[in-house]
């Protein structure tokens, strides 16, 4: 089976991948209260960076670890909505999924805590 969508090529297919990216980032902000709170909390610290005394790479790490936890939570909820698309049932493999889901986006918020605790006291 082919996809339509793979046929478009060049500026088409970029077009086409902008509106797909916007339409996930409106899914995950109306449908996920922990991205909803990851993009509050960006909204906070991505402007508190550039207030601070960091050197402009110090406030460039500061910046991409809180991307990076938005990045890692739209994975984590695109897993879990494939996970419980396929069924709602509990099942060991379902729960490993979004288990390991929850571990990266932890780890993301580890790494926030020391970039930003390294460029700020380092």
């Amino acid at each position: 089976m082919s996809n339509a969508y793979k046929g478009k090529t060049g500026l088409k297919r970029l077009w086409n991948a902008m509106f797909y990216s916007m339409d996930g980032l409106r899914a995950a902000f109306k449908h996920e209260d922990a991205f909803r709170m990851d993009v509050l909390l960006a909204v906070v610290l991505i402007p508190a960076a550039f207030l601070t005394s960091a050197s402009g790479l110090g406030k460039a790490l500061m910046v991409a670890s809180v991307l990076l936890l938005l990045i890692v939570e739209l994975l984590n909820s695109a897993i879990e909505a494939a996970v419980d698309h396929t069924s709602l049932d509990h099942h060991p493999f379902a729960k490993r999924a979004k288990d390991i889901g929850s571990a990266a986006v932890f780890i993301s918020l580890v790494t926030i805590c020391a970039v930003w605790s390294l460029v700020l006291l380092g």
